[in-house]
C-alpha cells in the first residue's frame, strides 16, 4: 500500500514493526557505539525503571544465570541455553549484538521473538517509559531500553530459565540490576574496550567481576595471573566460590562435534556445562546433577552441544545471490572476532575449515604441488570435485577505538603458520550505522563516505606484507594507486589490497572476480566486526 502526499506523490505506508524500529533508533544518543558518557552514566536511574515498568518483583524471582566476559561469552549464553531447552525447560535467551534483526538479541525456547509478540512487548514498556519519564529520569538510552525488554518478556512469558549476556564490561552494565542471579559465569578474558573499562587486564577483569553477588557461587575458565588474582579477589570479598572449570574433553560427545566451529568453543561448551549442572542443582532439579561428577554427559548435554547455533560466529555462507553456474564459487567464512587473542583463533578456525572444505570434495584426484609464491602472499588449495584452484581473500573492518597493529598481524601470523595467504585484503565501511536499528539503516551516499579509517587500515595491511617481504615500510603503499582499472569501483587499490566505499561495491566486485576466473572458488574471511558480518549475511543469505 500507499498513500499520497502533498505534491501527489506516493510514498510507502510505514509499518507497525518500521515504526517501533524507528522509536527504538530514538533512543541511540550517540552515534559511536564506544562513546564514553554512553556507560555508568547515572547507574541508579535503571532501578527507577524498574519501578516504573514494574518489574522489580518479577526479575527476583527469575532464576537467571549471568555471563561476563571478553570472549566467547555469547557462545557460552547459547550453549547454556541449549543444553536446558535439551532438559525440557523453557528458556529465555538475552545477547547482543543483533546481525540482521533486533528481535534475534530475545530468544524464547530458542527461536527469535516472533514480531507479533516483540511489538506488544515494545509499545507496553515505551508507552509507560514516555509517559512517566521526567528531566530527572529521562528516557533510557538505546541498550538499557532492550535490557528491561528483555525482562519484560520473560516475565510475561513466564520462562523456567533466564540467560543473560552482559553487554559491555559488568559493573555497570544493563544487565546488571540483577540482585540475585543462580549462577553467574565469566568466560575468557582480554583486550577489548579498553577506553572504557581500563588499559590492563586487571581493570578489565576488575569490571567483569562486578556481576558477582554476595554468596552466589560463580564459575570461570583459566585465565591469565593479571586476570585470574583481580576474581579471586573480588570473589573472596562478596564470599563468592569461584570455581575454574577445564575445557570439554571431546570424547565426552560420544563421536558428535559440538555445532559452533573452532577449538576454542570446547572451553565456552566447558563453561556452559558448568553453568547448567549448578543451576539445575540450585533449583532443585537433581535428576540431572547425579551425573556432574560422571566420566559422562547427560544425553540431554550432548544434544544441546551438537546442536546450539549462533550467527556469525565461525559461520560458513555460500553466497545465496550469484547466478547458479557459479554457485559454490564464492564461500564466506564469517567470524565476528574483534580482539587480539579472538583474531588468532579466528584465523586457526579458518585455516582449518578452507582445508577441511577441500578435503571434503577431493575425490581421488592426484595431489597438486602447490608450492607458495616467491612472495608469500598466495595460497591456492586444490578441490578436486570441480579442479578449482582455491583464492583466499579478507573482508575486514574494525571500530577506529581498535589498533589495527595488534590485530591484523595476529591474524596474518596465525594463518600463515597453517600455510594460509591472502591474495587480497578488502577494506570497506559498515553498511549499518550507529544510529538507526533495521536493515533499512544505509549509510550516507558513497560519496560522502569517510573512507580515511578503511585507508589507515589498508596501510597497516600493506607495511605488514612488506616488512613480512623484508621491504621497507616508507615504500609500503607506493605501490598504491588511485582506481585501478579493474577495479572501477574502489577508493583506492594497492597491489595486495583495496579499499571500497561500501560493502554493495567489494561484493559485486567480488562477484565479477567469481565469473572473470571460472577456474577459482573464492574463500573469504570476513571479520574484524560483528556488524560487518551481519552486513555481509544480509547481502549473501536468502
Amino acid at each position: 500500500m500507499a498513500e499520497g502526499d502533498s505534491n501527489g506523490s506516493s510514498k510507502p505506508t510505514v509499518t507497525p514493526y518500521r515504526e517501533a524500529l524507528d522509536a527504538l533508533s530514538s533512543l541511540i544518543t550517540k552515534r559511536s557505539r564506544a562513546d564514553k558518557s554512553n556507560y555508568g552514566d547515572r547507574f541508579d536511574v535503571l532501578f527507577d525503571y524498574l519501578k516504573i515498568l514494574e518489574l522489580e518483583e518479577a526479575i527476583s524471582e527469575m532464576k537467571i544465570i549471568h555471563v561476563a566476559g571478553t570472549k566467547g561469552k555469547g557462545s557460552t549464553c547459547t550453549f547454556t541455553e541449549s543444553i536446558l531447552r535439551n532438559c525440557g525447560f523453557r528458556t529465555g535467551l538475552f545477547t547482543s549484538p543483533h546481525l540482521i534483526d533486533v528481535r534475534e538479541r530475545f530468544r524464547l525456547d530458542g527461536m527469535d521473538i516472533c514480531e507479533e509478540k516483540f511489538l506488544a512487548y515494545f509499545w507496553w514498556c515505551y508507552d509507560r517509559l514516555k509517559e512517566k519519564c521526567t528531566e530527572d529520569i529521562p528516557m533510557p538510552t538505546y541498550f538499557r531500553f532492550l535490557a528491561l525488554l528483555a525482562f519484560k518478556i520473560f516475565s510475561a512469558e513466564q520462562v523456567d530459565v533466564v540467560i543473560l549476556e552482559v553487554g559491555l564490561g559488568g559493573k555497570f552494565d544493563a544487565t546488571n540490576v540483577v540482585q540475585k542471579p543462580i549462577i553467574c559465569g565469566v568466560s575468557s578474558l582480554g583486550y577489548d574496550h579498553m577506553e572504557i573499562l581500563g588499559n590492563t587486564l586487571a581493570q578489565i577483569a576488575g569490571e567483569k567481576a562486578g556481576i558477582f553477588k554476595d554468596g552466589i557461587p560463580a564459575f570461570t575458565v583459566p585465565q591469565p595471573d593479571e586476570a585470574m588474582n583481580v576474581l579471586e579477589q573480588k570473589a573472596s570479598e562478596l564470599n563468592v566460590h569461584l570455581q575454574v572449570v577445564e575445557p570439554l574433553d571431546a570424547k565426552l560427545l560420544n563421536g558428535l562435534k559440538l555445532r559452533l566451529e573452532g577449538e576454542h568453543q570446547y572451553l565456552n561448551a566447558g563453561l556452559a556445562i558448568a553453568l547448567s549442572f549448578t543451576w539445575l542443582q540450585r533449583t532443585g532439579h537433581h535428576e540431572f546433577t547425579h551425573m556432574e561428577k560422571a566420566s559422562s554427559l547427560p544425553e540431554q548435554f550432548i544434544k544441546g552441544l551438537t546442536t546450539a547455533s549462533l550467527q556469525g560466529r565461525a559461520q560458513i555462507v555460500t553466497d545465496q545471490y550469484i547466478n547458479a553456474e557459479s554457485y559454490g564459487d564464492l564461500v564466506f567464512y564469517l567470524d565476528g572476532a574483534h580482539s587480539p587473542e579472538s583474531m588468532e583463533m579466528c584465523a586457526r578456525w579458518f585455516s582449518l575449515a578452507i582445508k577441511e572444505d577441500s578435503q571434503k570434495t577431493t575425490f581421488n584426484y592426484p595431489p597438486q604441488n602447490n608450492s607458495e609464491s616467491t612472495i608469500g602472499l598466495v595460497q591456492e588449495h586444490h578441490d578436486g570435485r570441480y579442479g578449482k584452484s582455491s583464492m583466499q581473500i579478507l573482508l575486514f573492518n574494525c571500530m577506529s577505538v581498535r589498533d589495527p597493529q595488534l590485530l591484523l598481524p595476529r591474524l596474518m601470523k596465525a594463518c600463515a603458520s597453517h600455510g594460509v595467504y591472502f591474495k587480497k585484503a578488502l577494506f570497506v565501511p559498515n553498511s549499518s550505522v550507529y544510529y538507526k536499528v533495521g536493515s533499512h539503516a544505509l549509510p550516507p551516499t558513497d560519496s560522502q563516505v569517510d573512507l580515511s579509517w578503511q585507508f589507515a587500515l589498508q596501510k597497516a595491511w600493506e607495511n605488514l606484507i612488506q616488512s613480512n617481504k623484508g621491504g621497507e615500510v616508507k615504500h609500503a603503499v607506493a605501490v598504491c594507486e588511485e582506481g585501478k582499472e579493474d577495479t572501477k569501483m574502489s577508493g583506492k587499490t594497492c597491489e595486495n589490497s583495496a579499499v571500497f566505499p561500501s560493502l554493495p561495491f567489494a561484493i559485486k566486485w567480488l562477484r565479477e572476480s567469481v565469473h572473470r576466473n571460472r577456474s577459482v572458488q573464492y574463500q573469504v574471511l570476513v571479520t574484524g566486526s560483528l556488524h560487518l558480518v551481519g552486513d555481509v549475511l544480509r547481502l549473501v543469505k536468502k
